[in-house]
């Protein structure tokens, strides 16, 4: 199971204006408990990106990701486990709203 510890979320500008709805990059630092695969010494972090539209709102993409090293990890994430990232996220994109 994930425990959510520190994040931050930044709107990711559209250059170019080609992209429907909005897109949201949250960096969220995770603590896993030491029987789990995804578990590091270094901690883990998870870099999303969170769209929110008018008709939808969801996760595009995530990657998990070594603190200290920078290192991908090339594992994915339960379904119960995404379902609480997209929840997370939900419940945190208006902290990027308005800046």
């Amino acid at each position: 199971m994930l425990t959510f510890k520190t994040f931050t979320v930044e709107q990711i500008k559209d250059a170019f204006g080609i992209l429907s709805g909005l897109r949201y990059e949250f960096i969220i630092d995770v603590e896993v408990e030491e029987d789990d695969e995804l578990y590091s010494e270094n901690g883990l972090t998870i870099r999303t990106i969170y769209l929110v539209d008018e008709q939808k709102s969801g996760i595009l993409k995530y990657e998990l990701i070594e603190k200290g090293t920078n290192r991908y990890i090339d594992l994915d994430l339960e379904e119960d486990e995404v379902q609480a990232v997209a929840d997370f996220c939900k419940e945190h994109v208006q902290d990027a709203m308005g800046k």
